[in-house]
């Protein structure tokens, strides 16, 4: 299932001193009652994942998603934000929401957000969660419009989704994306035939070395694990971070009854890490390689902190990979 199939399924002190004119004029008492579409519109108020109580428009205009999560969800329930958080490793957006954000504008990285860039969008809702570390500017972001943390770090992936889809109001749009998504791999498990059960490995390589990703309840790891499918056991459990390097004296510990494999760029972008990879002393000893069962992935769908349209291409390449 493509990230296209699941849309049809249903789917900084001195930055605020410098823009302190525009926050004033752009954002009312402070934020707190959004821009003048919501006013038209009408508000109501949410509980945020971090107990916060926040009045937001019923119907936002001007979004900002300041994570990849918010920002693939967003766009999966039709919502193109105005302004959004750059892709890990990337300039721009992730590489495959690129093409269902044409005209958002970068205004942050994971590190962080250019309060100066993003005052100007005057927004009247701005979303992030535990997976950036703007999540620390809250106050600041508040000031600018209503702002809701829709999930902590290492949360569930689809529960964030839902928390999102309520600040957009859209929850029964979500529902149906999920209620889909599962279908879709109720229907993968029961082609998986002698794949059932199989060991399957997650990693990125950058910089001539393998780290492992998709660990716990994200969008990889809870999709495998709906599947039946195993992982490794330096694989099992929750992450320490968004990846873990591995030495490459370690190399056997990603091995696996297939390998999933590639960068925080495009496939065309993991095919040379997979030819880099090669020349590596044991990968040819892998018996994911060996059976010919390593798999070049969008990395940027992947190795992202991702919401339902990364886990729709998760999805699709696992099937193609074992449920031809």
């Amino acid at each position: 299932m493509s990230s296209a199939r699941v849309s049809r399924r249903a789917v900084v002190a001195s930055a605020a001193m410098a823009t302190g004119a525009l926050l004033l004029t752009g954002c009312g008492d402070g934020g707190s009652s959004g821009s003048a579409a919501a006013e038209e519109t009408g508000t109501r108020q949410i509980t945020d994942a971090t107990g916060r109580e926040v009045r937001i428009p019923s119907s936002p205009q001007k979004v900002v998603a300041l994570s990849e999560p918010t920002l693939d969800a967003a766009l999966a329930l039709g919502v193109e934000p105005v302004g959004a958080t750059a892709g890990r490793g990337q300039s721009g957006v992730s590489g495959y929401l690129a093409a269902k954000a044409e005209t958002t504008q970068v205004v942050a990285t994971v590190a962080e957000a250019d309060m100066e860039k993003l005052a100007a969008l005057r927004p009247d809702l701005i979303l992030l969660d535990g997976t950036t570390a703007v999540k620390s500017e809250v106050s600041k972001l508040q000031a600018i419009a209503p702002t809701v943390v829709t999930a902590e770090l290492d949360a569930d992936w689809k529960d964030a989704f839902t928390t999102t889809a309520d600040a957009l109001n859209q929850e029964a749009r979500a529902q149906k994306i999920l209620t889909g998504f599962a279908a879709d791999v109720a229907a993968t498990k029961k082609r998986l035939g002698a794949q059932s059960g199989a060991v399957v490995s997650v990693v990125r390589w950058q910089n001539g070395a393998p780290s492992v990703v998709g660990k716990g309840v994200g969008h990889v790891g809870s999709t495998l694990s709906a599947l039946g499918l195993n992982r490794p056991a330096d694989q099992q459990g929750a992450s320490t971070g968004h990846s873990e390097p591995v030495s490459l004296e370690k190399l056997s510990t990603i091995d696996g009854d297939w390998l999933f494999l590639g960068t925080l760029g495009d496939r065309a972008d993991g095919e040379k890490a997979y030819a880099e990879a090669r020349k590596v002393t044991n990968f040819s000893r892998l018996e994911a390689q060996r059976a010919g069962h390593v798999v070049v992935v969008e990395g940027s769908a992947w190795n992202s902190a991702g919401g339902p349209l990364a886990a729709g291409i998760v999805l699709d390449d696992i099937t193609k990979a074992l449920a031809p």
